[in-house]
């Protein structure tokens, strides 16, 4: 990688760092008008599901619809989309976007313990380091005295985690069994399509379904900026993982984290103690020691 490819690409990981952090006081701004998550995650995976059709269209690469693929479909949308978000949005009423930030560096942490039990790392003593200083900054969070601090409960900081666990999950899935051939854009697209149909009748039993126009309205509008900002960073960072290599990447996540808590500070107003600094420390030297250190470079998409 030349200098000015170092700039260039560095600079395309801060785009998708603030576009991805973005989306957390947006998503808190979405569940403020009392919308279901079940109303949310549906107009969610419809408006990726258009966007990546275009994207689908502009590449010229059509949606192979198979038993095979229809079974990633399934699996990449259950645990990357509709548990995961059925937990953050409701954690999200009541958890400070910023702790929701924090809580996102989790996930390479959590990734690591999967891949040991999926046999698909070795044991390595400093990344095992890094799990203990990100489950030591989870901890801090925890502690007797800091959700009352924080403004968050205990309970519902537990339920976000569900969110992480799930795409530790996902990310070692996909890894151990592949795609069936499919790039990460028609794996986006096909489990997008696939979820929107999936969770269409429970939104409508639940009385969750949110009408067209509502999305009209401040929070709608946060919705839909959201989960544009998501899969347009989606599909850059695939694109990135093609051109600067995984191990480049993957330094998306102190980004994530650390503009999720700016934005939430400039957008929401909002003010942390002392344990929430305490925390993002200690999971940023999580993050650095549980990072993977190969070099090796996926195919561009």
């Amino acid at each position: 990688m030349t200098s000015r490819e170092r700039v260039f690409f560095t600079a395309v990981l801060v785009v998708l760092g603030a576009g991805w952090g973005v989306t957390i006081p947006l998503t808190k701004i979405a569940v403020s008008s009392g919308f279901g998550h079940f109303g949310l995650i549906f107009w969610q995976l419809v408006i990726g599901s258009v966007l990546m059709a275009v994207l689908s269209l502009v590449r010229r690469k059509r949606l192979p619809v198979t038993w095979r693929t229809l079974r990633v479909f399934a699996v990449v949308s259950l645990i990357g989309t509709l548990i995961p978000n059925s937990a953050s949005y409701q954690a999200a009423v009541h958890v400070p976007a910023g702790v929701l930030s924090l809580l996102l560096a989790t996930i390479p942490m959590l990734a690591f313990p999967v891949a040991l039990a999926m046999r698909l790392e070795r044991f390595a003593p400093r990344r095992l380091g890094g799990l203990f200083a990100g489950l030591c900054g989870v901890l801090v969070i925890l502690m007797p005295g800091a959700d009352s601090a924080i403004g968050a409960p205990v309970f519902w900081i537990l339920i976000a985690l569900i969110a992480s666990l799930c795409y530790a999950l996902e990310g070692n899935i996909v890894a151990k069994w592949g795609t069936a051939g499919l790039d990460a854009v028609q794996v986006l697209f096909g489990a997008s399509l696939l979820g929107a149909i999936a969770i269409l009748p429970v939104t409508l039993a639940s009385g969750q379904f949110i009408p067209p126009q509502a999305l009209m309205s401040g929070p709608g509008h946060a919705l839909i900026l959201a989960s544009l900002s998501h899969t347009l960073v989606y599909a850059g960072y695939v694109w990135l993982v093609g051109r600067a290599g995984p191990v480049f990447a993957v330094q998306v996540s102190y980004l994530v984290t650390g503009f999720g808590i700016f934005w939430a500070r400039l957008i929401l107003k909002e003010a942390y103690p002392p344990a929430v600094w305490a925390a993002l420390a200690m999971m940023f030297i999580g993050l650095y020691l549980v990072q993977p250190r190969s070099k090796a470079v996926l195919a561009p998409t």
